[in-house]
């Protein structure tokens, strides 16, 4: 570790003197490229000098101490280096976190996709409940939200809906969303009072670069039409609403919300992009999730991850098994606690990995 460490920090060296070379600040493109690799590897160099120089204040107060003729002043100089040690073991603790491997879509916007699942009507209230809950988070965190595709029931539900969520650090916070969310309560169409459970599916998609998904347009199918369900008299009148299939993985993506064509097409070839980097990154995620130990889980959307115990006003996931008694509130968008807890759980199980192999 300690050797890995010494290479960031020779780089991060190299790269300031680079940033300040006059060629190099002449040259915008070169600087830029310094500027990003710099910025990427700060954190975890700037760490390791405050341990070294940590490492250095320690041993120099166990060596004062050693040679120190006063017992009061060699007390204060080998609990002022005990003090150190404590510190110094702290950061190597932060210096392992830093060193895991990045999420390359952690900074990323997502697109999000919630459908109900078995359970039917009340698996469509439940899907729609889901949306308004992300939304609740989403404002909190100033995010924002636009719908792509949305089919609802007559009873104010939602078979499924396709949103996109724009913002600071948008997929590292919803990433351990993906999976199945099942929920036990007593329906509104039940007259017997009796617990249903139904479950509804939720898939958190990274929104790509366009540089990282190229899609080739005589590959594509583009159908327009009217909207079939409610949405005003004009989108009834005209064909603005877009149906793009991908030939070669069958991929469909329709959007009805917008009036305009337009920007309906643009919004269905972003979550086109969005299905076919998760589509073409599918056997690398397999494969890593399969490689490593993880207390969160896989994140695979046939994965039942939680429950939400209506009559016990209990929410419970099952990944990290942490349950809260404040499933009301939950519901309004007070997710961030748990999100916090399976984002230092999955950190946990990498450092258990990390340990591992060395």
């Amino acid at each position: 570790m300690l050797k890995k460490l010494e290479d960031i920090l020779a780089k991060y060296e190299r790269l300031s003197a680079e940033m300040a070379d006059p060629a190099v600040i002449s040259a915008p493109e070169r600087w830029t490229q310094c500027a990003k690799e710099h910025a990427e590897i700060a954190e975890t160099a700037e760490k390791y000098l405050e341990y070294k120089k940590t490492e250095k204040e320690m041993n120099d107060a166990f060596a004062a101490a050693e040679g120190e003729q006063d017992r009061e002043m060699r007390g204060l100089l080998t609990e002022e280096g005990y003090s150190l040690k404590e510190r110094l073991a702290s950061i190597y603790g932060e210096l392992r976190v830093l060193l895991l491997p990045k999420d390359k879509n952690d900074e990323r916007n997502v697109v999000m996709e919630i459908r109900g699942g078995a359970g039917g009507d009340e698996a469509s209230l439940f899907a729609a409940e889901l949306y308004r809950m992300y939304c609740h988070f989403a404002e909190a965190m100033r995010w924002k939200t636009e719908i792509v595709d949305c089919s609802e029931t007559e009873l104010g539900g939602m078979k499924e809906v396709v949103f996109t969520v724009s913002g600071k650090g948008v997929y590292s916070k919803l990433k351990f969303e993906s999976g199945v969310h099942r929920v036990q309560r007593v329906s509104e169409t039940e007259s017997q009072g009796r617990v249903h459970t139904s479950t509804v599916t939720v898939a958190v998609l990274p929104e790509p670069e366009d540089v990282e998904v190229q899609i080739n347009e005589k590959d594509l199918k583009i159908d327009t039409y009217r909207s079939g369900g409610a949405g005003g008299q004009h989108i009834n009148k005209t064909e603005s609403c877009i149906r793009i299939t991908h030939l070669p993985t069958g991929i469909v993506v329709t959007c009805q919300d917008e009036r305009s064509q337009i920007k309906n097409r643009e919004k269905a070839m972003k979550v086109l992009k969005s299905r076919l980097y998760d589509h073409y990154n599918s056997k690398y995620l397999s494969d890593y999730a399969e490689n490593r130990k993880s207390q969160v889980g896989t994140g695979d959307r046939s994965e039942r991850i939680r429950t939400y115990n209506f009559p016990q006003n209990r929410v419970t996931d099952h990944r990290i098994g942490l349950t809260l008694y404040s499933l009301d509130s939950f519901m309004m968008g007070e997710i961030g606690g748990m999100l916090e807890s399976l984002a230092i759980a999955d950190r946990e199980a990498k450092l258990g990995s990390q340990e591992d192999t060395d």
